[in-house]
């Protein structure tokens, strides 16, 4: 069972999501700010939830990208008359248009949290001096720590997590930002550079370029 903490701009009021979350046969916390997860007793989410119609954009911004600071999975729950404005740059890991099913909620949630920390298994992936640590959202790289952006240490879980797959460029975008980002595939191409840039070096690579296709990671030898 899954515990979200829902994030609303109206204090203790209860909130029509976490009616949703309680038929959806999860737990979660309401609360204001991240901050409260720091109090002694609070239980660790497995991802926020966003009640948009209780939020400005501003604050949705902010509080999203304190969420990816945390490494914590963040679902925008947008009203679906609001739908039509909502604006994808806000960069929430996934969207659900309210009032939404039992259904699609678990299977968002859990889509939201693949994109931050992979599947579900091991929680150390390594490939020769690389290491990624799942748990603690650290890379390695020959003991050197190494520091990742939020949506490079995703790329990198995606593609290390199954070696030798290619991931073709619209696969990418679509798995690591979703359906409804306007960036285009060139993102996936800059993000790519950068994260080589951090973890590879002359005799140690690990992602190759399928030309005109798109990516895939080193499959063990």
């Amino acid at each position: 069972m899954y515990h979200l903490f829902v994030l609303v701009n109206h204090g203790g009021t209860p909130s029509a999501l976490a009616d949703a979350v309680d038929r959806a046969g999860m737990s979660c916390q309401v609360g204001m700010e991240l901050e409260q997860l720091d109090e002694l007793g609070a239980t660790s989410p497995d991802a926020v939830l966003l009640d948009m119609s209780s939020l400005e954009e501003p604050d949705a911004r902010r509080l999203i990208e304190l969420c990816h600071s945390r490494r914590l999975p963040v679902l925008a729950a947008v009203p679906r008359e609001a739908v039509k404005d909502y604006d994808p740059s806000l960069n929430a890991d996934e969207m659900v248009v309210c009032p939404v099913s039992e259904a699609e909620l678990n299977a968002r949630v859990k889509q939201a949290m693949y994109r931050v920390s992979g599947p579900a298994g091991p929680k150390l992936l390594k490939a020769g001096d690389l290491a990624i640590d799942l748990e603690r959202y650290e890379v390695t790289v020959a003991g050197r720590r190494v520091s990742l952006t939020y949506k490079e240490f995703q790329l990198l879980v995606l593609l290390a997590s199954n070696p030798g797959r290619v991931y073709t460029r619209e696969a990418l975008l679509s798995q690591i930002w979703g359906y409804d980002y306007l960036g285009g595939t060139r993102t996936v191409d800059v993000h790519i550079r950068r994260l080589r840039s951090k973890v590879e070096s002359p005799g140690r690579s690990f992602v190759e370029t399928i030309w005109n296709v798109g990516y895939r990671f080193k499959a063990p030898a």
